[in-house]
């Protein structure tokens, strides 16, 4: 790797102790709609999935059951480290490499996927790799989650106003990344030159959260744990309130939580 990958992992808060914990067990897992979907779409049969930016390893284990080998691309020490002991079926592994070099063999990946993280990779980099590990009639597949609804009003609100809050302060204090993230868009796939046809889709799923998740889910984000550990106070950034509403939330309730997906294939 060179610099550039390192300072962004510096910056982004994930090496911190306890924060891999924090993010495996709050963070929504992958809508069960694109596990049934993506296999679906290839031209291939489904041996190896590469996930990019595997984290934890949350993206990376649920393909477990659908290909015969998944392989998480994950430089974050920290991070590969808690996936690496986590309970993990034998035909998943992990390797401290970069999205730009997985040193994975040339057209091996019947599916290379980037969950909550292709905002995170220079595209004229990461593309040119996804092509070349990827199969003709394979694909790649990024997806983020954007939202999140439960039965009630009250959480989503003091939810955002945190973040909006968190966003503010952080371009006040001057601790926004030191380079632009370019957005995950069908466009971006589509300048590429990788793939023959492009989609961007929405899908959503449901879990459960209770109180002690919402705040979780909040402290599980880099971006909210950095501005706090630069001497933020949560009264702030509204974290205060949060834990209010969070306190009258007295057992799990449904989140429907919706996700942008955008899908190639070479």
């Amino acid at each position: 790797m060179d610099g550039h990958l390192p300072r962004l992992l510096d910056e982004s808060g994930y090496g911190e102790p306890g924060f891999a914990a924090s993010y495996d067990r709050f963070r929504p897992r992958p809508p069960q709609a694109l596990l049934e979907l993506l296999p679906s779409l290839l031209e291939t049969d489904l041996k190896l999935v590469v996930d990019l930016g595997s984290g934890t390893g949350l993206s990376t284990r649920v393909w477990a059951a659908s290909a015969d080998e998944v392989i998480g691309i994950e430089p974050n020490d920290a991070m590969r480290g808690f996936a690496e002991a986590a309970p993990t079926p034998e035909n998943v592994r992990y390797l401290n490499a970069s999205s730009y070099e997985t040193g994975m063999w040339d057209a091996s990946a019947d599916l290379v996927t980037a969950a909550q993280s292709l905002q995170w990779m220079d595209p004229q980099r990461v593309f040119p790799e996804v092509g070349r590990i990827l199969r003709r009639g394979g694909v790649f597949c990024a997806y983020n989650y954007v939202g999140f609804q439960t039965p009630l009003w009250e959480p989503e609100a003091a939810f955002e106003a945190a973040w909006e809050r968190k966003n503010e302060l952080r371009r006040e204090r001057g601790l926004e990344r030191s380079d632009a993230r370019t957005q995950p868009s069908r466009e971006l796939l589509a300048a590429s030159g990788v793939f023959r046809h492009t989609r961007q889709l929405a899908l959503h799923s449901v879990e459960e959260g209770d109180g002690e998740r919402l705040i979780g889910f909040a402290l599980s984000e880099g971006s909210m744990r950095t501005l706090l550990a630069a001497g933020t106070t949560e009264e702030e950034v509204g974290l205060d309130r949060l834990r209010e509403v969070a306190a009258t939330i007295t057992g799990p309730i449904p989140w429907w939580i919706v996700y942008e997906v955008w899908v190639g294939l070479k």
